[in-house]
């Protein structure tokens, strides 16, 4: 059994801040469709309750096919696609009452077996893709952050700067008006005596 743990591992993703595996990669592990498996979920729906399963939203389906490397969840032989269902340690656990076949009941207690060695040793295992997504998103925000305090440091800057010139623009221009007006040149063709 210690053969089908890695992966195992590698299809369990995390999801809403919990650990779960989807339905398709569960019929593959099971040796069954995934409508087979989901067809037998909804005959037992009152066993899976919502910390059980759940159907993925759009967003979460999108994010999930960017960071998957393989094409197996966007591969469709023509019809709509339907949002997978992902199942956490219980759901998982409660399949085990729903599928019975001999594969099914092996795949099931290393499924499980995995969970616990994920809850056992967490430090030594993989980051799991939303974590490492997380962690991607503050470090941005942290840059930007710091991109946009530097930028509005330096509009103070020339904000003070430009203040400044502005000033020595006045004053200029105050030096050069006559101090009376009387002494002040007409300007024209024709000139008073």
């Amino acid at each position: 059994m210690e053969q089908y743990l890695e992966p195992i591992r590698n299809k369990i993703y995390e999801i809403r801040g919990q650990r779960v595996m989807l339905d398709r990669d569960l019929a593959e592990l099971y040796g069954v469709e995934t409508r087979r498996l989901n067809e037998q979920v909804k005959r037992n729906i009152e066993r899976f309750p919502e910390d059980f399963m759940f159907q993925l939203t759009k967003g979460e389906f999108e994010i999930l096919k960017s960071q998957i490397a393989t094409s197996k969840l966007t591969e469709r032989r023509g019809g709509t696609q339907k949002l997978p269902y992902a199942f956490t340690e219980h759901g998982v656990a409660m399949l085990s009452s729903v599928l019975r076949s001999p594969l099914a009941i092996q795949m099931n207690i290393g499924i499980i077996r995995t969970f616990i060695e994920f809850r056992r040793t967490p430090q030594s295992l993989p980051q799991s893709n939303s974590t490492i997504e997380i962690a991607q998103l503050r470090k941005d925000f942290e840059d930007l952050k710091l991109d946009i305090e530097d930028i509005l440091h330096d509009q103070n800057d020339i904000n003070e700067s430009t203040r400044a010139q502005l000033g020595a623009i006045s004053e200029a221009l105050a030096e050069l008006q006559p101090r009376d007006s009387k002494s002040r040149r007409r300007i024209g063709f024709i000139q008073e005596e």
